[in-house]
């Protein structure tokens, strides 16, 4: 008899254990969901996030011919330089100095269909450069030096472009890198559209965004 009711308390026991190991459970695998959800929210892009990814409209009334502008796109110096028809001309006189005139290996996105020219611009709007600001060596930014000729840090026969000061890289008019330079690739073109006759949509094209 003394078994017995042992052997019933200690039944009575390991149910009420079991009870109590499920309930722990489950309201740990409530908790557990509970924190799950807001952790995976934070995945989720920020508004400043997609808005520093966003395409970027730029008023180029005031661009003058042989100026440039520069413009933030997801955080990177976009260039914009409205050329003239001489540095138009030295952009073909670059054509034998440069490493990659056609633009066959593009460094981190690929070269628009529409800017597949020796100008890397628009056909109909041939006269406007737009490219990323950054040197594809290590990422400085290039500063412009249009001016044809000797100067400082450049060859005699410098026919105008950009100039990388960290560590002596050069691009043509239309961005394309000189041979044996530092940078092993061209600067990048984003995609971009007129959206105006003075307004250029950067980041977008009419196949979407970049």
């Amino acid at each position: 008899m003394e078994g017995e009711v042992k052997a019933d308390a200690k039944e009575s026991m390991d149910g009420s254990r079991r009870k109590w190991l499920i309930a722990t459970s489950v309201a740990g695998g409530i908790a557990g969901v509970a924190t799950l959800v807001p952790f995976v929210d934070s995945f989720a892009p920020s508004e400043k996030a997609r808005a520093a990814g966003a395409p970027v409209t730029v008023d180029i009334s005031t661009l003058g011919q042989g100026e440039m502008m520069t413009v933030a796109w997801r955080g990177m110096p976009v260039f914009v330089v409205n050329r003239t028809e001489g540095m138009l001309a030295d952009v073909v006189k670059a054509n034998l100095m440069v490493a990659d005139p056609s633009t066959r290996h593009p460094f981190s996105m690929p070269l628009p269909n529409y800017c597949r020219n020796e100008y890397r611009s628009r056909e109909n709007h041939r006269n406007l450069l737009v490219v990323v600001g950054v040197c594809t060596h290590l990422g400085c930014t290039p500063r412009p030096r249009f001016q044809e000729g000797p100067q400082a840090n450049l060859p005699d026969n410098w026919p105008g472009g950009f100039l990388c000061p960290c560590h002596g890289s050069t691009y043509d008019l239309a961005g394309r890198v000189f041979r044996n330079k530092p940078a092993p690739q061209n600067l990048d073109v984003p995609r971009y559209m007129f959206v105006s006759p003075v307004s250029v949509l950067i980041g977008q094209d009419e196949q979407g965004e970049a």
